[in-house]
């Protein structure tokens, strides 16, 4: 029963590839294979299966980005789908090719992985609005919906390439690492193509639409070469036919798509002049066009006081931005202390560009926009330069780590005056592991360090927006509450042995060792 029902499986699925029927092994004649592909070809079709592989693969983190964010967890579902599907693939591959004419094969195969590979930007975006969040399991989930089958299917040609090379076992060794090689050379020049080229010039779903299109009609042509009178599979081309028409036909979630952000900026539909800032799945600035004052946020008040309270009242400071966002602060500075120069470190070109279309950013001499990684520009910025220093840049849900750790405070600090101030967000929730961890890390650094939050946060009752101070001279913490207040904003304190109870036995972060995404709690 069961060798009958595996029959019966095997022969639908190759009766769905429109591939021939399986021949017993005893039965097959022997002798090198009667179709034959020149060894360039052979070269070439496990080169670019290899490629799209992974071009898909460092697709991948984009097309989840609006759904489940960028975080450790999101590359690691996705390197880990990507690799069980080409184990799964290259397994499948050899046990068909074995029992298939493998010239025969190859263009099914290619029409299938292509129609997959067509159907991973409406899978994701369908999906994605049922699996959201940053929950591991969300993430798992879609990445194995939109990624399996593709990395699977493509990655089966490549020992079908084989055993159609395979001439005389003599050559076995040198057929197999020869082509071997020549996969994984597809592989690199995908990955570096596609980080550097590709994503920089092209939207995402426009990618994927050519890797598919390119595999099916691959596939098409080796049908009709090495089918004969047996013609185009028919189930693989209607899917792919199929996924390429319902995937032009979803929207996309992004109104600015760059190497790093899916970007749109949204109305608020309760005030009209009001404009929300939607980096990936997050909302990451809240502008009001007609009054740079107006600060929604809690953290954003809070900052707020921070610069309403550096300094005598309306005294122009010198402040360094790092992550600019929807630009509130820089905007809210530059009218609540008139004269006052900011100077924005900013890693996307294309929000600063968005700021400007969308959200009334001017720059100027005393508005400069810094484009590239924040701890580059860091290191170009001038010592004891700046009254104040606003960290508040994010890579999903978390501060990138690199931005965490001691020695970048220690960056920071050389850029600050005598009794300057470093103030920056965080993200966290209960335990509060990286809060923790930065506060030690801040304390490391200065002389006087506090925790400034909504009072049950600071109870690790709540997730939410913290904002760490640090400073070499004695923090205006009381000034800080009053301007938070004036902002609308009760804001509670944690200083002095208060914060050393709080920080406990937390480490201090180093370039060495930041797991910020895993001390980052997921819940709330």
């Amino acid at each position: 029963m069961d060798t009958r029902m595996r029959r019966w499986r095997g022969t639908a699925v190759v009766s769905w590839l429109g591939a021939p029927d399986m021949v017993p092994h005893a039965e097959r004649p022997a002798g090198p294979h009667t179709v034959r592909m020149s060894r360039v070809a052979a070269g070439a079709l496990v080169f670019s299966t290899s490629a799209a592989v992974l071009v898909l693969e460092i697709l991948a983190v984009r097309l989840l980005a609006p759904y489940v964010g960028v975080t450790l967890e999101t590359y690691t579902a996705i390197i880990g789908v990507v690799l069980a599907g080409i184990s799964t693939g290259s397994w499948a591959g050899g046990r068909l090719a074995d029992r298939l004419s493998p010239g025969r094969l190859l263009g099914p195969l290619l029409i299938l992985g292509g129609a997959f590979a067509l159907l991973v930007t409406p899978i994701v975006r369908v999906a994605g609005t049922v699996a959201h969040g940053g929950q591991a399991v969300a993430v798992l989930s879609l990445a194995l919906a939109g990624f399996f089958a593709p990395a699977a299917v493509l990655s089966a040609v490549h020992p079908t390439v084989v055993k159609l090379q395979l001439a005389d076992l003599h050559e076995t060794g040198r057929v197999v690492g020869r082509l071997s090689a020549v996969a994984t050379a597809g592989a690199i020049l995908g990955t570096l193509v596609t980080g550097f080229l590709l994503v920089a010039a092209l939207p995402v779903s426009r990618i994927v639409l050519g890797v598919g299109v390119v595999l099916v009609a691959t596939g098409v042509v080796l049908s009709l070469r090495f089918r004969g009178g047996a013609g185009l599979p028919p189930g693989p081309l209607v899917l792919a036919v199929a996924a390429a028409v319902f995937g032009q036909l979803l929207g996309d979630p992004c109104q600015v798509q760059s190497p790093y952000f899916c970007a749109r900026v949204e109305r608020d539909p309760g005030r009209p002049s009001g404009r929300l800032l939607i980096l990936d799945d997050l909302v990451h600035s809240y502008v009001d066009l007609r009054d740079p004052t107006r600060l929604e946020y809690d953290y954003v008040r809070e900052l707020g006081g921070v610069l309403d309270a550096a300094g005598p009242a309306r005294a122009p400071l010198e402040v360094l931005h790092v992550g600019g966002g929807g630009f509130t602060l820089p905007r809210y500075l530059a009218v609540s202390r008139p004269g006052s120069r900011s100077v924005v470190l900013e890693l996307d070109p294309a929000i600063a560009r968005l700021a400007r279309e969308r959200l009334g950013l001017v720059t100027g001499p005393d508005l400069r926009v810094e484009l590239g990684d924040a701890r580059l520009s860091l290191a170009r910025q001038p010592a004891a330069g700046y009254d104040v220093v606003v960290g508040d840049a994010f890579g999903g849900r978390a501060v990138p780590w690199h931005l965490t750790t001691r020695e970048f405070v220690a960056g920071v600090r050389r850029t600050l005056r005598p009794g300057g101030v470093y103030a920056v967000n965080l993200i966290d929730a209960p335990p509060l592991g990286f809060v923790r961890a930065e506060a030690a890390t801040l304390r490391a650094a200065f002389r006087h360090v506090a925790l400034v939050a909504p009072p049950d946060r600071l109870g690790a009752r709540q997730a939410g927006n913290f904002v760490l101070l640090g400073s070499d001279a004695p923090l205006p913490l009381a000034a800080v509450q009053r301007a938070a207040a004036r902002h609308g904003q009760p804001t509670g304190v944690l200083d002095g042995p208060a914060l050393d109870r709080f920080i406990g036995r937390a480490e201090v972060l180093t370039d060495d060792h930041a797991p910020v995404d895993q001390l980052v709690s997921r819940r709330g």
